[in-house]
């Protein structure tokens, strides 16, 4: 009998124990996107980051790095998961061109996205590997691309607050129609021009036909089935304001 008891009370500390951590997280989660928000809302203006200004003090920045670093949260709590990791590599790459600026282009650090790691959620990772592991291998979604900015030009912009859990499928939704509405992002003319963007990541636009039917799927005036397109060159300029 007191075996048993033993046991109980051992399962309801583990539980006790799981239940305090899952509330700790979730508050270092919501912590942390509100802080990021906040963060965007500051340093970013229609796209353009102003890393001068960051650069002069990144207390808040590496407030934010540091909080990055002690989040958990599971790829089975997929809201949540999507949305730390995409706002984690956009909080990352602004962190990689500060710790590098002044700098021109991202391509101007060799291995800035594919060599350089970040400690971020017990993980020592690249940009690269958020990208491709952590958000293209775990989720079939090819709106993370209009959401995932890189620091150059030739990005979809980077907007000035947080993507949150509870609003992320209405902002991957919006930023996709946007970037796909925009005539400079998507130039009209006999042979549409589409950034590299679609043809890097080719196999996620063409998963359920071509570049041009997913394109539609969001164009307000979609282009005719059999439209051709092209791809025009990334540009790699800094977005810096």
């Amino acid at each position: 009998m007191i075996k048993i008891t033993n046991m109980k009370n051992k399962l309801y500390s583990l539980l006790f124990i799981l239940l305090i951590s899952s509330i700790g997280n979730a508050q270092d989660l919501t912590s942390f996107h509100n802080k990021l928000d906040i963060f965007l809302g500051k340093y970013v203006k229609s796209g353009k980051v102003d890393y001068n200004t960051i650069k002069d003090d990144r207390s808040e920045l590496d407030q934010l790095v540091s909080l990055s670093q002690e989040i958990r949260v599971e790829s089975s709590h997929a809201i949540d998961f999507q949305a730390f990791w995409i706002n984690a590599y956009n909080l990352h790459v602004i962190k990689g061109l500060v710790d590098n600026y002044p700098i021109s282009s991202p391509l101007d650090k060799p291995g800035f996205f594919d060599k350089t790691k970040y400690a971020i959620a017990g993980e020592n990772i690249t940009l690269n590997d958020i990208e491709n592991k952590m958000l293209r291998a775990k989720f079939n979604d090819a709106r993370f691309h209009f959401v995932l900015v890189c620091g150059a030009v030739g990005c979809p912009p980077l907007i000035s607050q947080a993507y949150l859990p509870s609003t992320l499928n209405a902002q991957l939704e919006q930023q996709t129609k946007l970037a796909i509405n925009n005539d400079k992002f998507i130039r009209p003319g006999k042979k549409v021009a589409v950034s590299q963007i679609f043809e890097w990541y080719k196999a996620d636009f063409e998963k359920d036909g071509k570049t041009i039917d997913f394109i539609n799927k969001y164009r307000k005036e979609p282009f005719t089935p059999k439209t051709k397109i092209k791809y025009y060159t990334y540009n790699w300029k800094i977005n810096k304001k």
